[in-house]
């Protein structure tokens, strides 16, 4: 394959026009390490809290994973355009910070709709539970899962350096997306945009569609409880998942499935934000918050931590 690519450096101007420079830094540094935190700790109760081994909290800790890519991969970049007004990085760089962001975004589609499909079964089908969603169902699931999202990213690679990319190589955001790329060839681009609008259809759609299914479901299931009680109970079972879909989903369909004609860059980017930083962040705190197996995990372990300190005493 002969590369045509007259590109090799990038050039994301991130908020060129914002003015209060120092506080959005150190906002966002905040907000970095509060992700990784957060996340990091529910994968680390799941590791040592034997109540938390159960399937769903095991989907929880592979969409932590996911958060945690995702906003390594955007945010070192993002404060550097912060600090300096923009960021110059290689055409390569680019393209790996597109299918880091591309499969893990991708990644936490499918296993929302997989915490869903569970929800579902929890609820409307209490009886198979347990023999359909087993740690081989899990373990399988996501592993396939990542597998399906590798395999299209790397397709997506293979398409990116066989196209040629001509400038100019100025994009007007903070990372590096699909449409800001596709806005550097100089080719013609329907072939690469229709085979990503099926994969696109696929990851999102189906997904949200499984999603919206269950939920009918669910509460359908949670009318028919007799007792308030009851009721509740079982809709503070999904609540948090549905917080998050909520924010994942609402986010992302605005940015990559509405017109973006008359769209300002800057309600774009501000867009973006929510999705690739603010979620990442959230998702540990509504599942930590909401969570009484979580909080009872984190009090024992705290304890458990205290015991040598109370002995030494």
């Amino acid at each position: 394959m002969v590369l045509t690519n007259n590109i090799t450096t990038v050039i994301l101007l991130g908020f060129p026009n914002f003015q209060n420079v120092t506080f959005l830094f150190f906002l966002l540094v905040i907000i970095y390490c509060g992700t990784i935190t957060g996340n990091l700790l529910i994968m680390v109760l799941y590791v040592l809290s034997k109540t938390l081994r159960s399937p769903m909290y095991f989907f929880i800790t592979q969409l932590s994973l996911c958060d945690i890519l995702v906003i390594t991969d955007i945010v070192p970049t993002l404060l550097h355009t912060v600090l300096y007004g923009a960021d110059a990085i290689s055409f390569i760089e680019c393209i790996i910070q597109y299918s880091i962001f591309t499969s893990s975004e991708s990644s936490e589609c499918l296993l929302l709709s997989l915490m869903s499909y569970d929800r579902y079964l929890a609820i409307c089908n209490p009886l198979y539970y347990h023999s359909i969603i087993n740690q081989m169902f899990c373990v399988t699931s996501v592993s396939i899962i990542w597998l399906v999202v590798f395999i299209i990213i790397l397709i997506n690679v293979i398409y990116f350096y066989s196209f040629p990319f001509c400038g100019p190589n100025i994009i007007d955001h903070f990372y590096c997306d699909y449409e800001q790329l596709m806005q550097l060839s100089c080719s013609d681009t329907a072939i690469i945009r229709t085979f990503d609008l099926i994969i696109g259809s696929f990851i999102v759609m189906i997904p949200f569609i499984i999603i919206v299914t269950s939920y009918v479901y669910i509460a359908i299931t949670i009318l028919k409880i007799p007792s308030n009680t009851g009721r509740h109970k079982a809709f503070s079972t999904c609540s948090s998942h549905l917080i998050v879909v909520y924010m994942f989903y609402g986010t992302l369909m605005i940015v990559y499935f509405f017109p973006t004609k008359g769209q300002s860059p800057i309600l774009s980017k501000v867009l973006s934000l929510m999705y690739t930083v603010m979620t990442p962040l959230l998702n540990p705190i509504i599942y930590t918050l909401r969570n009484k197996d979580i909080k009872e995990a984190l009090q024992k372990l705290k304890c458990f931590y205290n015991l040598p300190l109370v002995a030494h005493k």
